[in-house]
């Protein structure tokens, strides 16, 4: 669908128009003195719990003379397949390097089960080197979470699905460098790798490749086996990427997957993000924020469950308001949307707005025709002022469909 590409180039040149304003030939993060964030006259979460229960803790550690910062809160949800979930999750945000020229640091551990033999171990890293000289992020998990798929294309019935069931291993490491005089771009090489093993359906009268129409990486009581490099090239002028700060964003990343390296198909992928924070005020919070991102196999043999599929992003936080994996297909379109603002001068509480639409291509033709869109609000409470943790509850919904969700930090 032209149009949609048409969106999508509208997206990118308004984003580069505002990140040409950016550019600075000392290396500093523009400008220092409003990036640096001051936390004087704010409350978060900690700070009243501490402040309530009369407990006093010692200052919190530091990695190589900086802070590290935690947050740290227990919760419950829905999960895929089902069924509800206890989720624990962790984030640790610190610095390495001096504030005016290095960005903010995190790992993120949020485990999940539903105590019915089901789990999720995912852990998140996004390491800044002093001075912003070398960026490392890494994805790793190991999870048994049984997912509904309902074949490829945006037209695809709500009640004609089939639950998938399998052991999920993914490793992905990336490595980048600054490029010189150039304070936000970055460039480099990554390995990643997704394992399915022993993919299968809930009932096995049920041919997942009949059902699918999609013959890789599909068969009953198979595993499904893919392991490739990546290019990097990556423009960051954000300086916390928990709660973002006015800048803007673009990662793109080209895929290749060989048989020498272990895949069980050539197969390539190309993934383009881009995103944009406008603050409408510099002492509150009050930002509004864009995303899109284009995910396309092109024309490749991917494995089914390596497909493009909506909420299945790298950070999996795209789609709310959409079950996850609802469209698949070989190249996916996504263009999100979120109005962010302060309730309390102390930006203890606050809200947002949101929308988000999609499309995906079609098996027969490999063209966009149908395009979804959800809607929904959340609230904000400050979880940790120091690292501008938010802890976010959001209610988001789709037509036939609509679910809550919570987590530490922003969406994007």
């Amino acid at each position: 669908m032209p149009r949609i590409f048409a969106v999508i180039a509208v997206l990118i040149l308004c984003c580069r128009s505002f990140g040409l304003r950016a550019q600075n030939p000392t290396g500093t993060l523009v400008p220092p003195d409003k990036l640096v964030d001051d936390t004087t006259g704010q409350r978060d979460i900690i700070g009243i719990a501490l402040k309530v229960t009369h407990i006093h803790i010692k200052k919190t550690p530091k990695v190589r003379g900086q802070r590290v910062y935690y947050s740290v809160i227990p919760l419950g949800s829905s999960i895929p397949g089902g069924g509800e979930a206890l989720i624990t999750s962790t984030n640790a945000a610190f610095m390495l390097g001096d504030p005016k020229n290095t960005f903010l640091s995190n790992v993120t551990f949020s485990p999940s089960t539903n105590l019915r033999g089901e789990w999720n171990i995912p852990f998140r890293s996004n390491i800044w080197s002093p001075g912003n000289r070398w960026n490392y992020s890494g994805d790793y998990r190991l999870t048994f979470y049984p997912q509904f798929t309902w074949g490829l294309g945006g037209n695809t019935a709500p009640s004609d699905k089939i639950l998938v069931r399998y052991t999920y291993i993914r490793f992905y490491q990336n490595f980048l460098r600054r490029i010189a005089n150039k304070p936000y771009l970055f460039a480099g090489i990554g390995y990643d790798l997704d394992y399915h093993i022993h993919i299968r359906p809930k009932n096995d009268s049920i041919d997942i490749t009949k059902f699918t129409g999609y013959k890789y990486g599909t068969g009953n009581h198979t595993n499904s086996f893919s392991s490739g490099i990546t290019f990097n090239l990556l423009y960051d002028s954000r300086n916390n990427p928990l709660n973002p700060l006015p800048g803007w964003f673009y990662n793109a990343v080209l895929r290749v997957n060989p048989k020498i390296l272990g895949s069980q198909t050539n197969w390539y992928s190309l993934y383009f993000d881009a995103r944009k924070y406008l603050s409408f005020d510099p002492d509150s919070w009050n930002v509004l924020a864009f995303w899109s991102y284009l995910w396309t196999t092109m024309g490749s043999n991917a494995p089914y469950l390596d497909l493009p599929a909506i909420t299945w992003d790298a950070n999996q936080r795209s789609g709310r308001g959409f079950y996850p994996s609802r469209y698949t297909g070989r190249t996916l379109w996504d263009f999100e949307t979120e109005y962010r603002r302060s309730i309390t001068r102390d930006q203890l509480l606050g809200f947002v707005v949101f929308g988000n639409m999609n499309s995906v291509t079609e098996p027969g033709t490999s063209q966009f025709a149908y395009l979804h869109a959800a809607a929904g609000a959340g609230l904000r409470i400050k979880f940790n002022k120091h690292s501008g943790t938010n802890f976010c509850m959001d209610f988001a919904a789709s037509k036939g469909y609509w679910s809550l969700y919570f987590a530490l930090g922003e969406a994007f």
